[in-house]
């Protein structure tokens, strides 16, 4: 045998044996290798791939649920095993798609003292608004359930559309258990409880704690009450994700301080939606356009990811960009990797620029800009600067580097060392907001009554307590060789 050829023998027999191992489902796996090679990643691309499974049930019957529906899991693991054989190497992330129209939403729409008064009909109804825009984001024919919760929790007696037309909700719901008081362990309990696969239930509240039965009991005790029972119920559902978006709406009524008298307020008061869903199904909010308002939503004002690990982002180097300085080359292949770097001349300085993508996030540009909420570990002493990338900054130069990304992540050190490590990671804390919208006194509504929610901080603290997640959101690693 000519050995010039065993090479590329060798490399056809694995090829052959990776296929073989797909299950030989040959129309399937052209129809596969077909849209990678050709760069056609998209839903629809996808849609087509399961149509041509469902379409032939008996052929491809390892593929499919019971039902007879496409498992998107094994369908996934089917198409990266076609990927990871082709020469170069290709993946294709079908997360998103996978079971994404199985999707349902169980609304827990809180009925207390301290939330009619969000209603008025002379008010703005931003409450109504943000829960009828949540709504409404689910594709149409998506099972859609709502609750009343206070004491309890029970079953919203009308229907969906009849809930959207709704002006007065808490006149219709007049009655529905006991407003005086919300028992926030049992609500978080029976939403994490009574979850299934591919939920997501949304609590609509101001998230004040206010348990039964507190005559005389100090605030400090309270507070540490809500932070510890938060921690203990969400401890005790693993994989579930929740994030906390903040709203302001109009309030005209009266309100029910911790300690002191009733009293009547108008103006703005913050209220919250809390997404409580599996890891997975929050993921694919994230990245589905078809769910972007439902965790983009317009009116927010802050908002919050727990028990979020750290994530894989996509970065690119700039070749070339204003802020440069020095020299470098770009290596290809595996990492980062910048070459041949040489400081500036004047001031032996090296700065560089990366696009990043940190829309996935799920944070607000108010963090994710600060460059005090980063950690930057190098020999040579980086600092980081961070940007919004807008459409302004693109040009027929720079676009395959900026399109699909959201932010510039900019470097600057001395070029001194032979070689250098440069690690960039966005620290995985409870975001500033949280503080600032935390008070401990509600009893007037001087000060920052208007912008603050009584023991936010507390409960916030112990949700975070029990769904940390990793040290940080994402770490990036730049090598860097003179």
């Amino acid at each position: 045998m000519n050995m010039r050829r065993l090479p590329l023998l060798i490399a056809c027999i694995a090829l052959l044996a990776g296929l073989a191992a797909c299950g030989g489902h040959g129309q399937l796996e052209k129809a596969v290798r077909s849209v990678l090679v050709n760069g056609d990643t998209t839903r629809a691309a996808y849609d087509s791939l399961c149509s041509l499974v469902t379409d032939n049930p008996g052929k491809y019957s390892d593929l499919l649920t019971p039902e007879g529906r496409v498992d998107h899991k094994k369908m996934a693991e089917f198409i990266e095993n076609i990927g990871s054989h082709l020469r170069p190497p290709m993946h294709w992330d079908t997360r998103p798609y996978g079971g994404v129209d199985d999707l349902s939403l169980t609304v827990y729409f809180e009925r207390s003292g301290s939330m009619v008064p969000y209603d008025q009909r002379g008010g703005g109804g931003q409450l109504k608004k943000a829960v009828n825009d949540l709504i409404n984001h689910f594709p149409a024919g998506s099972k859609v359930d709502i609750n009343i919760v206070n004491d309890g929790i029970y079953p919203y007696q009308h229907t969906v559309d009849e809930f959207l037309k709704d002006r007065d909700i808490y006149q219709s719901t007049a009655g529905m258990g006991d407003a005086s008081y919300t028992d926030f362990q049992l609500i978080f309990d029976k939403i994490l409880e009574a979850q299934r696969p591919g939920n997501v239930s949304v609590l609509v509240s101001d998230l004040i704690y206010s348990p039964k039965d507190t005559h005389g009991v100090s605030l400090d005790k309270i507070f540490n009450e809500e932070n510890s029972l938060a921690t203990r119920v969400f401890a005790k559902y693993k994989g579930k994700s929740v994030v906390v978006q903040q709203f302001m709406g109009d309030y005209s009524g009266k309100y029910y301080p911790y300690n002191g008298e009733p009293f009547n307020y108008s103006g703005k008061r913050p209220f919250y939606l809390v997404i409580i869903a599996d890891s997975d199904v929050m993921d694919q909010l994230a990245q589905d356009k078809r769910y972007n308002g439902v965790l983009d939503a317009s009116g927010m004002r802050n908002s919050y990811r727990f028990n979020q690990g750290v994530s894989t982002v996509d970065c690119r180097v700039l070749p070339e960009w204003k802020d440069n300085a020095g020299r470098f080359r770009v290596k290809h292949g595996d990492g980062i990797v910048l070459a041949k770097c040489e400081g500036d001349r004047q001031t032996g300085k090296l700065c560089f620029s990366l696009a990043a993508n940190l829309g996935s996030l799920l944070k607000d540009d108010a963090l994710l800009t600060n460059a005090a909420n980063y950690d930057v570990q190098s020999v040579d002493g980086y600092t980081l600067t961070v940007q919004p990338i807008e459409q302004s900054m693109l040009t027929a130069n720079n676009k395959e580097y900026l399109e699909g990304m959201t932010h510039l992540l900019t470097l600057t050190g001395d070029c001194k060392s032979p070689r250098d490590e440069v690690r960039i990671s966005l620290r995985n804390e409870l975001p500033a907001w949280v503080h600032q919208s935390s008070s401990d006194n509600d009893a007037s509504a001087s000060g920052s009554f208007s912008t603050t929610t009584l023991g936010l901080e507390q409960l916030l603290g112990g949700m975070f307590d029990a769904m940390k997640g990793g040290k940080s959101f994402f770490d990036v690693t730049i090598q860097l060789q003179r």
